[in-house]
């Protein structure tokens, strides 16, 4: 039913969004005995990959719901891509944000015209204040990740990086709400390739890794990661295209999310979120996985706090 609709959204949002260079290192591929290929979302509008989805949301919305606005919840990402979407169409954007989101993330969302409105760090002071917001502004609410033109657009991510390089054996994606990894599966699906995904998420936050055994959304038993983007669980319209596609998700210490975020610094010179770094680490963790394949991997975003590196 949903053939097809990744590459519609590329059409969508083509023009609004960039498409983002695919990054090597001779030093890591030797390092895993693979071949990886980064796709750097950290160089996106925004900083990250969200734009995608918010984007292609955001213009498959009628004419009247775009005049009174669009509502999200958010701890960073997804609240700058939807305040900076919002503001190329000039339309409102109210973005529900925990008290603890990081100040980096916060800025962004100000310097897009975005109107935060804090509540207490749980899922479900967020889901209150983004449905009270709703019903008095008459904003249309757009979820993060399990939104299914949200998913279509993140989908985009990996198609580019399938339309670059088509031989790809795997594709590793980092797993919070779970819209990149089913975008992902579902572009994929619509280029017809024979190329395995495999989700990365933190010990620390590990929800995907066990709905992924169970058949059912579980929640998170903890969230004390320095992934903050990967805090999210899934949800009901995209854990069934995960279900479906995903075979595997690898889940890696927070030691090895710091390590890898500094050695693609070291190697690559670039900064990248821990949320991205889950990626790297994953790979590093599993080398034997991943030996002699053809690796793509997806580097979520790249804003970050540079007064609170990790190393």
């Amino acid at each position: 039913m949903d053939e097809g609709k990744v590459i519609a959204a590329q059409k969508i949002i083509g023009t609004h969004v960039y498409n983002t260079p695919v990054l090597t290192s001779r030093l890591l591929n030797k390092m895993v005995s693979a071949e990886l290929f980064f796709k750097c979302e950290s160089f996106q509008r925004a900083g990250a990959y969200k734009i995608r989805g918010a984007t292609n949301a955001i213009l498959n919305l009628s004419d009247e719901e775009k005049e009174k606005g669009v509502v999200t919840h958010s701890s960073g990402n997804f609240a700058q891509a939807l305040s900076l979407a919002a503001l190329l169409q000039n339309i409102p954007a109210y973005i529900v944000m925990p008290t603890n989101a990081p100040t980096v993330k916060k800025a962004g969302v100000v310097e897009y015209e975005g109107h935060i409105i804090e509540c207490e760090p749980t899922l479900e002071a967020r889901e209150k204040t983004a449905a009270d917001i709703s019903k008095s502004k008459g904003a249309t609410f757009v979820h993060p990740s399990n939104d299914i033109q949200v998913i279509y657009g993140q989908g985009t991510a990996g198609l580019e990086l399938l339309q670059e390089y088509p031989d790809l054996d795997i594709i590793v994606c980092p797993v919070g709400g779970g819209g990149l990894i089913a975008g992902s599966c579902l572009a994929v699906r619509d280029l017809q390739l024979d190329c395995e995904v495999i989700g990365a998420e933190p010990f620390e936050a590990d929800d995907a890794y066990r709905s992924l055994i169970t058949g059912t959304i579980e929640g998170n038993k903890t969230t004390n990661t320095i992934a903050d983007g990967l805090k999210t669980q899934l949800g009901d319209r995209n854990f069934p295209i995960i279900k479906k596609h995903v075979k595997e998700i690898i889940r890696v210490e927070e030691e090895e999310i710091v390590e890898a975020m500094k050695l693609f610094w070291q190697y690559m010179k670039v900064i990248i979120e821990p949320s991205s770094a889950v990626t790297l680490a994953a790979i590093l963790r599993e080398r034997s996985r991943f030996k002699n394949k053809k690796v793509g991997v997806i580097l979520s975003g790249g804003n970050v706090d540079l007064q609170n590196l990790p190393f």
